[in-house]
């Protein structure tokens, strides 16, 4: 007698939850749910359209990357916000994209000066909110790209969870208040020197970026959280 094979079909709860994560983090990127404030199940499950488990595994996710916490008898809350993790994420974005920008330049071809093009502008300036919402994609982008020419996937999957992290926890466009704010030129600033096959200038620009930066987004969250 010949062995049945068992036919084998692709969970629906995997996918409602997946639906459920992506639904949360567009959430969270647009602060609709401020860093400290208890989530409310129902109110996502309404708003998503989905039923509370998804919902419920999808939390338990963001959970793990430490993007949201759990108490007992009280549910899910965002994070608190930190000024103290923002400049840890900030260190540690500088020493990861740096140290891959000499492979970042080895391994540089058209098709990666023009995917890294693509990311230099934001285009919808009619609208201040999602203006400042591309700007932020756009940021997010660029580096990512950058980081990906060198081939170092482990490095770039750390520098995706730093960038949820920042993005989702700290709602993002808080920490670029000023619509004004000179991001685009400095990234032109890192894309000519890497254009131009000059490491220690990359590492140079690279570096002031992270300074500008870094002293905005630290700014903006003290500020913040003095008013609380």
């Amino acid at each position: 007698m010949g062995v049945k094979k068992k036919r084998t079909t692709a969970r629906p709860d995997s996918n409602h939850t997946q639906i459920a994560y992506e639904g949360i983090k567009r959430i969270l990127f647009t602060n609709e749910i401020p860093p400290g404030q208890k989530i409310s199940y129902r109110q996502l499950a309404e708003h998503l359209g989905m039923s509370l488990t998804p919902i419920i595994q999808a939390l338990k996710r963001f959970e793990f990357q430490g993007l949201v916490r759990y108490e007992p008898n009280k549910g899910y809350s965002t994070e608190p916000m930190s000024i103290q993790e923002v400049q840890e994420i900030y260190d540690m974005r500088e020493l990861i994209e740096i140290s891959l920008l000499p492979e970042v330049i080895n391994n540089l071809n058209e098709d990666g000066i023009k995917k890294l093009q693509t990311h230099m502008k934001s285009r919808d300036k009619s609208n201040e909110a999602s203006y400042l919402s591309e700007r932020l994609l756009n940021d997010k982008e660029f580096h990512l790209t950058l980081a990906k020419l060198s081939g170092r996937k482990i490095q770039v999957q750390m520098l995706e969870h730093l960038f949820d992290l920042l993005y989702l926890k700290y709602g993002g466009s808080l920490l670029f208040i000023q619509s004004e704010d000179p991001v685009g030129s400095q990234h032109q600033q890192i894309f000519d020197a890497v254009v131009s096959h000059d490491v220690e200038e990359s590492i140079t620009a690279l570096k002031e970026h992270f300074v500008k930066i870094k002293s905005q987004a630290l700014k903006t969250l003290g500020r913040m959280i003095a008013k609380k």
